[in-house]
């Protein structure tokens, strides 16, 4: 009676492992989320996957060149501030991801520090641009003379400030992961910054620096997806198993023309 019993113990203990496990994941598949707007997804019910995909990439992108064209007339400053937007945001993503990472979460001032550089790195190189791009205004107020006289001095004692800071942050045992959050943070800014900087250094060139580079960027976009669709059938890379040779080929001639066309 003891050995049937445990015997049957036993079975219900396997039957409800593999119950949980069908409930958790372990067997049956995870059913996918469509993040597909549900209008479109009633309008476009009796399409196939295929072509349905077509259609709905075709409408987002449609309005998201819609969006693009309307903030372009808005006006530059609405896209500087755009793209300073767009530089803090990203930063903020990246510098939590090595936050996350490298469990950084007993380290004094991390965050802080990080901030902090970022400050100073956009104090250095919009303050050249101000200086470079409204010369008569900054010599025309005192205040101002003196911030442009001595700029490259300031930033420089910024970022030294910093670095003062970052030593005497530093705590025994960690050493080694608080050099490595150092160059986290600058080869953040080293990505994120530097671009936004030159973006917005197009900007004040003119908006055609600004409107072609994207519209190129574009256009590769939209016509490599319609060469993969119509003539895809080699495989180009595996990491992104959709993307086929022919969509490269046809998005890069196509890219091509239409920036000559442009120019």
């Amino acid at each position: 009676l003891q050995e049937s019993e445990s015997e049957n113990r036993l079975d219900g203990e396997t039957a409800s492992d593999s119950e949980s496990k069908s409930e958790f994941g372990g067997s049956s598949p995870v059913p996918t989320s469509d993040d597909t707007p549900e209008v479109l997804n009633r309008a476009l019910s009796n399409l196939s996957s295929r072509w349905k995909n077509w259609w709905v990439r075709g409408i987002l992108t449609l309005a998201m060149i819609t969006f693009f064209f309307i903030i372009i007339y808005l006006g530059p400053m609405v896209l500087m501030t755009i793209v300073m937007c767009v530089q803090i945001k990203c930063f903020h993503e990246i510098i939590t991801i090595g936050y996350n990472v490298y469990h950084s979460y007993d380290l004094p001032w991390f965050r802080t520090l990080s901030w902090y550089f970022l400050l100073c790195v956009n104090y250095f190189f919009y303050g050249e641009t101000v200086t470079d791009y409204f010369f008569t205004l900054v010599q025309r107020e005192e205040p101002l003379r003196i911030l442009s006289k001595y700029h490259r001095f300031i930033s420089f004692a910024l970022y030294l400030t910093g670095f003062c800071m970052f030593v005497l942050s530093l705590v025994k045992k960690h050493y080694r992961l608080q050099f490595y959050m150092f160059g986290w943070t600058h080869v953040t800014l080293l990505i994120v910054v530097t671009q936004s900087h030159l973006i917005i250094h197009n900007l004040f060139e003119g908006m055609i620096w600004f409107i072609v580079p994207i519209s190129c960027v574009i256009c590769n976009d939209i016509m490599a997806y319609m060469f993969g669709f119509f003539f895809g059938r080699t495989p180009l890379i595996k990491l992104s198993p959709k993307k086929t040779w022919e969509g490269f080929i046809g998005g890069f001639f196509s890219t091509v023309l239409f920036g000559l066309l442009v120019s």
